[in-house]
C-alpha cells in the first residue's frame, strides 16, 4: 500500500509567507508588491492570500491600482487587468508558454537564486514590463514528521510528496517531514498521471486539501481531505475528510478503517455461519422456536461486535529514539 501527500495546506501550514521581493532592474519594491497584491487579493489560492495580506503590511498606506478581470491558468498562475494593461503573475514556466513571452535574465536568474535556497517563487509582468520575482515560503506542519513516523509504524512503508512546486522545494520540505519521495513540478493532471502510475503496482490513498488536489484525489483508491483547510472540491471528492485539520489522525484513521475491514468479515463469518448451521438443522427437525431463537441470538452478537468500534482507541506509538 501507498500514501501520497500533497504539500501545500496537507504536509505544509498552508499559509506561506513572503521572503523576498527582488524588483527587475529600474523598478522599486512598491511598484512590484503593488501591482501584485492588487491582482491576487482577487484570488483565493494560498499563495495569492499569503501576497495579499503581506504585501498589504509592506505596503502600509501605498494606494493599490484597481485590478479585474482574473483569469487563473491552472498550476501556473494569474492574467488580469490594471489599467487596461494585461498583468501577469506565475511559476516561470508559465513565461514562455500559451503565447506568453519569456522572462527576461535578470528576472530569470532572480527565479532560479530563490529556487536554489527553496522559496517558491512569483514573476510579475505588467504591460509587458517585467517587474520581478517575489519568493514565498510555507512552513511545514508539526505535526507532519509524527504522523510519517506513525504511518511507517504501523505498515505504511512508501509515502511519496507529490507537489506543483518546483523539485527543489518539493525536496527541501520532504527532507524537513521526513519523506524519502518528492515528486515537483507537477501539473494537476501530471498529479493524476502519478497516482495512476502508483496504482498500476498497488492500492494508494491521497492525501489533499486543494481545488488540484480533487481529480488526483478522484483517481486514487481512496482519497482523503483534510477537511477545516480543504475546498469544498475536495471534500466533495474524498471519500475521508479529517475534520479536525490535523494530520496526526491519519494514522488512527488508517488503523480504524482496518479495524472495521476485520469487524465485518466477522460478522459476515458469524451471520453467514448460524445461517449455513440452521437450514440444515431446521430440515432436520430443529423447532422454529429454538431456530429464531439461535438467529435473533447471532443478530445481537453481530451488533454487539460491531459496537466494539465506538470504544476504540489508536494503539500506543512511541518512536524509536
Amino acid at each position: 500500500n501507498a500514501l501520497a501527500f500533497d504539500k501545500t495546506g496537507t504536509l505544509t501550514e498552508g499559509r506561506p509567507r513572503i521572503t523576498d521581493v527582488l524588483p527587475a532592474p529600474g523598478v522599486n519594491e512598491t511598484e512590484l508588491l503593488a501591482t501584485a497584491v492588487a491582482v491576487e487579493a482577487l484570488s483565493d489560492h494560498p499563495l495569492a492570500r499569503a501576497i495579499a495580506q503581506d504585501g498589504v503590511e509592506r505596503l502600509g498606506s501605498t494606494t493599490l491600482p484597481v485590478a479585474s478581470g482574473l483569469r487563473s491558468l491552472t498550476g501556473k498562475g494569474v492574467i488580469a487587468e490594471i489599467e487596461g494593461h494585461a498583468v501577469e503573475i506565475g511559476k516561470a514556466e508559465m513565461f514562455g508558454s500559451d503565447r506568453i513571452p519569456a522572462l527576461t535574465e535578470p528576472v530569470a536568474e532572480a527565479v532560479e537564486r530563490l529556487r536554489i535556497e527553496g522559496r517558491t517563487t512569483m514573476a510579475v509582468r505588467r504591460a509587458g514590463r517585467d517587474l520581478g520575482v517575489i519568493g514565498l515560503m510555507d512552513t511545514p506542519r508539526a505535526t507532519a514528521r509524527p504522523a510519517l513516523e506513525r504511518l511507517r509504524a504501523i505498515g505504511i512503508n512508501r509515502m511519496i510528496m507529490i507537489s506543483g512546486d518546483n523539485q527543489r522545494v518539493a525536496d527541501a520540505v520532504a527532507k524537513h517531514v521526513g519523506l524519502d519521495e518528492a515528486w515537483g513540478d507537477l501539473m494537476p493532471e501530471d498529479k493524476v498521471e502519478a497516482i495512476k502510475k502508483l496504482r498500476d503496482t498497488t492500492e494508494v490513498a491521497m492525501v489533499g486539501d486543494g481545488v488540484n488536489d480533487a481529480p488526483a484525489m478522484a483517481h486514487a483508491t481512496v482519497g482523503i481531505a483534510m477537511g477545516a483547510a480543504g475546498s469544498d472540491v475536495a471534500l466533495e471528492t474524498a471519500d475521508v475528510a479529517l475534520m479536525a485539520d490535523d494530520l496526526s489522525h491519519l494514522p488512527f484513521a488508517v488503523e480504524l478503517s482496518r479495524r472495521t475491514r476485520k469487524i465485518i468479515r466477522q460478522n459476515l463469518f458469524i451471520s453467514l455461519g448460524v445461517v449455513a448451521i440452521l437450514v440444515p438443522a431446521t430440515i432436520l427437525g430443529l423447532g422454529i422456536g429454538p431456530a429464531v431463537a439461535a438467529h435473533e441470538g447471532s443478530t445481537l452478537v453481530v451488533v454487539f461486535n460491531a459496537l466494539r468500534l465506538l470504544a476504540y482507541k489508536e494503539r500506543e506509538y512511541k518512536p524509536e529514539g
